[in-house]
């Protein structure tokens, strides 16, 4: 998973990029580059990762891990420029981080602090690096045909019907992950890496004297951008960042004393997990308890995949128990005995919380 951490001029996005990844903290290794951005990994905080280690008391605990990425901050009005819009093209999703604070010794580019304004703004920088796209494309498909003749001239007709309807909606300010569109049509939209139908979270970063309470922001929020199906968190970056520098019992004194009950960062994963529409699984080999993460409804070979190549082409069934049984039963013979380990095969489709074990035929 590669999310891309987008934002205008003095929105916040480093500084939250860096309490997301540790990259601000003393010790910890520099974040990576990707194209004109950094990157930096981010270990998946899950509880329950933490129980069951408990129970099969491993060597290692390797948590599930979540990529973010930083990138320029996008000028209003300046097109986003072509280094960065082919990064953007490469992440899965965005999460915008959006300027809700004040602060007068770092002035808002636009003259003022408006959430909802740059909700709109952003949407429309990335509406029309699309409408450039679709442009090239009908242009391209036009050409096609003018000698297409049979199936591949009705391929192109639905193409184009297609495209235009699709342009259409972006003018009216519907971005296309809002659109109605078939399986179909997203699988062939899909080929062009357009950027609004990759879904979009919105990070409304406000200062520390909005906390606690600062969700009463969100609301309003949705009628006033426009964008009802948007994706909301609020959180403050600099309290992420500061906290980032604590040890961990530091970290919970301190949220503690500001009424804060949930890390931020945590949230912010926790809906990244959600934007992506994926699901956490377990598994405990050679003594290490693993977290991994794979789309909702993905079949158990792929899931299997996710471990090692190998195991999706030799894959032979998976035994599951979910977590609660797997806590209730206290060990992996115990949920055997009383039936709680179930044996499943490739029609599987990996639920929340599974504890796996996958069995295959290992490639000669």
């Amino acid at each position: 998973m590669e999310i891309a951490l987008i934002g205008l001029s003095g929105s916040g996005k480093t500084t939250l990029f860096d309490a997301l990844t540790g990259a601000s903290r003393k010790g910890e290794p520099s974040p990576g580059s990707v194209g004109q951005g950094r990157v930096g990994v981010t270990k998946i905080p899950d509880a329950r990762l933490d129980a069951l280690a408990a129970i099969f008391s491993p060597k290692k605990v390797t948590p599930a891990e979540i990529t973010y990425w930083d990138t320029p901050s996008t000028v209003t009005g300046g097109g986003i420029e072509g280094r960065v819009l082919n990064l953007l093209q490469q992440a899965d999703a965005f999460i915008h981080v959006v300027r809700a604070f004040d602060n007068p010794a770092a002035p808002h580019p636009s003259g003022s602090v408006d959430p909802m304004r740059d909700v709109k703004a952003m949407a429309s920088e990335l509406a029309l690096a699309d409408m450039v796209i679709l442009e090239g494309r009908l242009q391209r498909v036009a050409d096609g045909m003018k000698g297409a003749r049979g199936r591949d001239r009705d391929l192109l007709l639905r193409e184009q019907t297609l495209l235009h309807r699709v342009q259409q909606a972006l003018e009216e300010g519907r971005p296309i992950a809002y659109q109605s569109l078939t399986g179909e049509e997203s699988n062939l939209l899909s080929n062009y890496n357009l950027l609004t139908a990759k879904p979009t979270l919105a990070a409304y970063n406000i200062g520390e004297e909005g906390l606690p309470g600062g969700e009463g922001f969100l609301p309003a929020s949705r009628e006033r951008a426009g964008q009802g199906g948007l994706k909301e968190v609020v959180l403050c970056g600099k309290l992420e960042w500061e906290l980032a520098q604590l040890p961990p019992e530091g970290q919970q004194e301190f949220r503690e004393a500001l009424g804060v009950t949930e890390p931020g960062v945590d949230l912010l994963i926790k809906e990244s997990l959600s934007l992506l529409r994926m699901v956490a699984f377990f598994t405990f080999v050679s003594e290490e308890a693993r977290g991994w993460t794979v789309p909702q409804d993905a079949p158990a070979p792929a899931a299997a995949g996710k471990i090692h190549s190998d195991m999706e082409r030799g894959f032979i069934r998976a035994e599951v128990v979910s977590f609660d049984d797997m806590v209730a039963c206290g060990s992996i013979a115990e949920a055997r005995r009383r039936g709680a380990l179930r044996s499943e095969g490739k029609g599987y489709r990996v639920q929340d919380g599974d504890v796996i074990t996958f069995l295959f035929r290992a490639p000669r």
